[in-house]
Protein backbone atom coordinates (compact mmCIF):
# COMPACT_ATOMS: atom_id res chain seq x y z
CA UNK A 1 0.00 0.00 0.00
CA UNK A 2 1.40 3.40 -1.07
CA UNK A 3 1.64 6.24 1.51
CA UNK A 4 1.41 9.84 0.61
CA UNK A 5 2.60 12.76 2.10
CA UNK A 6 1.44 15.85 2.16
CA UNK A 7 3.80 18.53 2.92
CA UNK A 8 1.69 21.45 2.39
CA UNK A 9 0.07 23.39 6.03
CA UNK A 10 -3.74 23.20 5.99
CA UNK A 11 -6.41 23.16 8.68
CA UNK A 12 -6.66 19.59 9.14
CA UNK A 13 -2.98 19.68 10.00
CA UNK A 14 -2.84 22.09 11.88
CA UNK A 15 -5.67 20.87 14.38
CA UNK A 16 -3.47 17.60 14.57
CA UNK A 17 -0.51 19.91 15.66
CA UNK A 18 -2.51 21.33 18.45
CA UNK A 19 -3.97 18.07 19.31
CA UNK A 20 -0.52 16.64 19.66
CA UNK A 21 1.73 19.33 21.36
CA UNK A 22 -1.75 19.36 24.48
CA UNK A 23 -1.14 15.32 24.07
CA UNK A 24 2.71 16.02 25.09
CA UNK A 25 2.71 18.46 27.32
CA UNK A 26 0.24 16.90 29.36
CA UNK A 27 1.41 13.28 29.65
CA UNK A 28 4.81 14.80 30.11
CA UNK A 29 3.51 17.57 33.27
CA UNK A 30 1.47 14.67 34.73
CA UNK A 31 4.65 12.39 34.45
CA UNK A 32 6.61 14.96 36.99
CA UNK A 33 3.70 15.19 38.97
CA UNK A 34 2.92 11.55 39.61
CA UNK A 35 7.07 11.27 39.82
CA UNK A 36 6.65 13.65 42.43
CA UNK A 37 4.26 12.03 44.50
CA UNK A 38 5.89 8.27 44.33
CA UNK A 39 9.28 10.25 45.85
CA UNK A 40 6.93 12.27 48.48
CA UNK A 41 8.43 15.43 46.99
CA UNK A 42 6.38 18.48 46.42
CA UNK A 43 2.70 20.09 47.04
CA UNK A 44 1.16 17.34 45.43
CA UNK A 45 -0.94 13.78 46.89
CA UNK A 46 -2.65 11.51 45.20
CA UNK A 47 -7.03 12.23 44.82
CA UNK A 48 -9.30 10.59 47.25
CA UNK A 49 -13.06 11.17 47.42
CA UNK A 50 -15.02 8.71 50.77
CA UNK A 51 -11.26 6.91 51.08
CA UNK A 52 -11.83 6.34 47.21
CA UNK A 53 -8.17 6.61 44.94
CA UNK A 54 -9.23 8.86 42.01
CA UNK A 55 -7.23 8.11 38.81
CA UNK A 56 -6.47 10.96 36.62
CA UNK A 57 -7.76 8.79 33.60
CA UNK A 58 -11.16 9.52 34.76
CA UNK A 59 -10.56 13.42 34.36
CA UNK A 60 -9.31 12.55 30.95
CA UNK A 61 -11.89 10.47 29.81
CA UNK A 62 -14.27 13.60 31.01
CA UNK A 63 -11.94 15.84 29.00
CA UNK A 64 -12.60 13.72 26.16
CA UNK A 65 -16.28 13.48 26.42
CA UNK A 66 -16.81 17.02 26.47
CA UNK A 67 -14.58 17.66 23.51
CA UNK A 68 -15.94 14.65 21.18
CA UNK A 69 -19.56 16.17 21.92
CA UNK A 70 -18.23 19.66 21.40
CA UNK A 71 -17.16 18.65 18.10
CA UNK A 72 -19.85 16.80 17.11
CA UNK A 73 -22.61 18.56 18.22
CA UNK A 74 -21.66 22.31 16.80
CA UNK A 75 -18.76 21.62 14.77
CA UNK A 76 -16.97 24.76 15.61
CA UNK A 77 -14.10 26.56 13.02
CA UNK A 78 -11.07 28.52 13.95
CA UNK A 79 -10.03 29.06 17.51
CA UNK A 80 -12.97 27.27 19.29
CA UNK A 81 -11.91 24.05 16.83
CA UNK A 82 -8.37 24.58 18.29
CA UNK A 83 -9.71 24.74 21.95
CA UNK A 84 -11.43 21.41 21.66
CA UNK A 85 -8.55 19.66 20.15
CA UNK A 86 -6.32 20.62 22.72
CA UNK A 87 -9.32 19.59 25.03
CA UNK A 88 -9.12 16.11 23.30
CA UNK A 89 -5.35 15.93 23.56
CA UNK A 90 -4.99 16.48 27.31
CA UNK A 91 -7.91 13.80 27.82
CA UNK A 92 -6.15 11.28 25.53
CA UNK A 93 -2.60 12.24 27.47
CA UNK A 94 -4.10 11.63 31.17
CA UNK A 95 -6.56 8.83 29.82
CA UNK A 96 -3.47 6.71 27.87
CA UNK A 97 -0.76 7.53 30.83
CA UNK A 98 -3.01 4.75 33.03
CA UNK A 99 -3.65 2.60 29.85
CA UNK A 100 -2.38 -0.42 31.70
CA UNK A 101 -5.00 0.39 34.77
CA UNK A 102 -8.22 0.01 32.08
CA UNK A 103 -5.98 -3.22 30.43
CA UNK A 104 -5.20 -5.25 33.68
CA UNK A 105 -8.66 -4.02 35.76
CA UNK A 106 -5.96 -3.55 38.54
CA UNK A 107 -3.37 -0.47 39.65
CA UNK A 108 -0.06 -1.67 37.97
CA UNK A 109 1.09 2.09 37.65
CA UNK A 110 4.16 1.46 38.84
CA UNK A 111 4.48 -1.97 38.35
CA UNK A 112 6.26 -3.98 34.75
CA UNK A 113 3.19 -4.38 33.52
CA UNK A 114 2.53 -0.39 33.83
CA UNK A 115 5.22 0.16 31.65
CA UNK A 116 2.65 -0.75 28.94
CA UNK A 117 0.99 2.66 29.45
CA UNK A 118 4.67 4.70 28.46
CA UNK A 119 4.60 2.44 25.78
CA UNK A 120 1.51 3.17 24.35
CA UNK A 121 1.95 6.56 24.90
CA UNK A 122 4.92 6.96 23.21
CA UNK A 123 3.79 4.97 19.61
CA UNK A 124 0.65 7.07 20.02
CA UNK A 125 3.06 9.89 19.73
CA UNK A 126 4.99 9.04 16.76
CA UNK A 127 1.83 8.29 14.79
CA UNK A 128 0.45 11.76 15.93
CA UNK A 129 3.70 13.14 14.35
CA UNK A 130 3.30 11.62 11.17
CA UNK A 131 -0.33 12.66 11.10
CA UNK A 132 0.99 16.04 11.38
CA UNK A 133 3.64 15.71 8.71
CA UNK A 134 1.00 14.73 6.09
CA UNK A 135 1.62 10.89 6.14
CA UNK A 136 -2.09 9.37 4.80
CA UNK A 137 -2.17 5.88 4.49
CA UNK A 138 -5.05 5.61 2.69
CA UNK A 139 -4.39 8.79 -0.03
CA UNK A 140 -3.75 6.38 -3.23
CA UNK A 141 -6.59 4.14 -2.42
CA UNK A 142 -8.91 6.96 -1.64
CA UNK A 143 -8.70 8.12 -5.58
CA UNK A 144 -10.17 4.76 -6.90
CA UNK A 145 -13.34 3.17 -5.05
CA UNK A 146 -14.81 2.15 -1.30
CA UNK A 147 -13.40 -2.00 -2.26
CA UNK A 148 -9.86 -0.55 -2.76
CA UNK A 149 -10.13 1.81 0.08
CA UNK A 150 -12.09 -0.97 2.71
CA UNK A 151 -9.51 -4.11 1.12
CA UNK A 152 -6.14 -1.73 2.13
CA UNK A 153 -7.56 -1.08 5.51
CA UNK A 154 -8.49 -4.88 6.18
CA UNK A 155 -4.68 -5.37 5.20
CA UNK A 156 -3.19 -3.14 7.05
CA UNK A 157 -5.55 -3.99 10.11
CA UNK A 158 -4.63 -7.78 9.51
CA UNK A 159 -1.08 -7.46 9.83
CA UNK A 160 -1.21 -5.07 12.88
CA UNK A 161 -3.64 -7.30 15.06
CA UNK A 162 -0.74 -10.37 13.82
CA UNK A 163 1.87 -8.17 15.09
CA UNK A 164 0.26 -6.89 18.60
CA UNK A 165 -0.82 -10.37 19.28
CA UNK A 166 3.09 -11.61 18.52
CA UNK A 167 3.80 -8.88 21.67
CA UNK A 168 4.77 -6.12 18.99
CA UNK A 169 2.11 -2.98 19.84
CA UNK A 170 4.90 -0.39 18.84
CA UNK A 171 4.59 -2.21 15.45
CA UNK A 172 1.21 -2.85 15.50
CA UNK A 173 0.34 0.44 16.15
CA UNK A 174 2.62 2.51 14.05
CA UNK A 175 1.37 0.03 11.46
CA UNK A 176 -1.81 1.63 10.91
CA UNK A 177 -0.59 4.45 9.61
CA UNK A 178 2.66 3.32 7.75
CA UNK A 179 2.02 -0.72 6.61
CA UNK A 180 5.54 -2.09 6.44
CA UNK A 181 5.78 -1.34 10.33
CA UNK A 182 3.26 -4.58 10.60
CA UNK A 183 4.12 -6.26 8.18
CA UNK A 184 7.33 -6.94 9.75
CA UNK A 185 6.07 -7.45 13.44
CA UNK A 186 3.91 -10.09 12.15
CA UNK A 187 6.28 -11.57 10.78
CA UNK A 188 8.72 -11.82 12.45
CA UNK A 189 9.28 -14.14 15.72
CA UNK A 190 7.01 -13.76 18.80
CA UNK A 191 7.35 -12.83 22.17
CA UNK A 192 7.33 -16.05 24.09
CA UNK A 193 4.67 -13.91 26.36
CA UNK A 194 2.69 -12.87 23.91
CA UNK A 195 -0.77 -14.63 22.98
CA UNK A 196 0.47 -15.95 19.91
CA UNK A 197 3.73 -17.52 21.40
CA UNK A 198 1.39 -19.43 24.12
CA UNK A 199 -1.24 -20.77 21.80
CA UNK A 200 0.66 -21.36 18.62
CA UNK A 201 4.83 -22.01 19.92
CA UNK A 202 4.55 -25.83 21.51
CA UNK A 203 6.74 -25.87 24.68
CA UNK A 204 10.01 -26.75 23.48
CA UNK A 205 9.21 -26.64 20.08
CA UNK A 206 12.09 -25.19 17.67
CA UNK A 207 10.50 -21.63 17.45
CA UNK A 208 9.43 -21.66 21.29
CA UNK A 209 13.31 -22.20 21.59
CA UNK A 210 14.53 -19.35 19.22
CA UNK A 211 11.57 -17.21 20.93
CA UNK A 212 13.00 -17.65 24.15
CA UNK A 213 16.62 -17.35 22.95
CA UNK A 214 15.72 -13.75 21.01
CA UNK A 215 13.45 -12.57 24.14
CA UNK A 216 15.48 -14.01 27.03
CA UNK A 217 13.76 -13.48 30.33
CA UNK A 218 14.75 -9.84 32.00
CA UNK A 219 16.41 -8.70 29.00
CA UNK A 220 16.51 -5.27 28.42
CA UNK A 221 16.31 -3.29 25.89
CA UNK A 222 17.23 0.48 24.45
CA UNK A 223 13.33 0.74 24.16
CA UNK A 224 13.57 -0.10 27.70
CA UNK A 225 15.90 2.48 28.83
CA UNK A 226 13.83 5.14 26.85
CA UNK A 227 10.72 3.85 28.70
CA UNK A 228 12.55 4.48 32.00
CA UNK A 229 13.57 7.55 31.67
CA UNK A 230 10.49 8.84 30.57
CA UNK A 231 8.08 6.96 33.26
CA UNK A 232 10.28 6.03 35.74
CA UNK A 233 11.65 2.55 36.81
CA UNK A 234 9.28 0.13 37.79
CA UNK A 235 9.16 -1.16 41.68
Amino acid sequence: MDVDVDFGLDDTRLTAAWMLGSFLVVFLVTRVIVRMIRAGRGPFRNQAIGGVHIHHLVHGILLMLVAGAGEFLYRPEGAWQIVLAVAFGAGAALTLDEFALWLHLDDVYWSEQGRASVDVVLVVAAVGALLVLGVNPFGAAAEDNAPTVLGSAVITLAFAVTAGLKGKPIFAVLGLVVLPFAIVGAVRLAKPTSPWAKRRYRPGSSKDVRARARFPEGARTRWDAVVDAVGGVPR
